[in-house]
């Protein structure tokens, strides 16, 4: 009998937390708390302690089956949402950590100076003459080869 009450107070306690776990809008994380709440109540539902005697036929027994059945759907529920998300807890950390170091491009402060000779884009079309063809240079695409690579693309 003690053990059903001390079963029942940690499931409400849990219960509780995550509730106010919900209110700080942390949705998945208060679902994982009822879940892990839900077992200790699931647990003397189906009377773990008195197994023997009253499994059967106990709809109480059956009611506690049920119980721990929500609560491992609710276990597999979050599990899919994070493995949807593609990343773990650790890893968003250190991506998170990673954006505010890099919040500026190290290069953003120099000034580009491109082959132009400082000269804005429209002051150089006024300078030279009409039947001049512009040279084309190759392309240089290393910096954004760099920037693709930092990102794993």
């Amino acid at each position: 009998m003690i053990a059903e009450t001390i079963c029942a107070a940690v499931s409400a306690a849990g219960l509780g937390i995550a509730a106010v776990t919900a209110y700080r809008k942390r949705f998945l994380t208060a679902t994982k708390i009822a879940a892990f709440a839900l077992v200790p109540i699931g647990l003397a539902m189906t009377g773990v302690v008195k197994w023997v005697a009253h499994t059967a036929f106990s709809p109480t027994a059956w009611g506690g089956f049920a119980v721990l059945a929500i609560a491992v759907v609710l276990f597999l529920i979050t599990r899919a949402v994070d493995r949807h998300r593609g990343m773990t807890r650790k890893e968003r950390r250190e991506a998170e950590k990673a954006r505010r170091r890099e919040a500026v491009a190290p290069a953003a402060s120099a000034p580009s100076l491109g082959a132009g000779g400082g000269q804005p884009t429209g002051a150089s079309d006024a300078v030279r003459p009409k039947g001049a063809t512009q040279q084309q240079k190759p392309e240089d695409f290393s910096d954004i080869e760099a920037i693709l690579k930092k990102h794993g693309i």
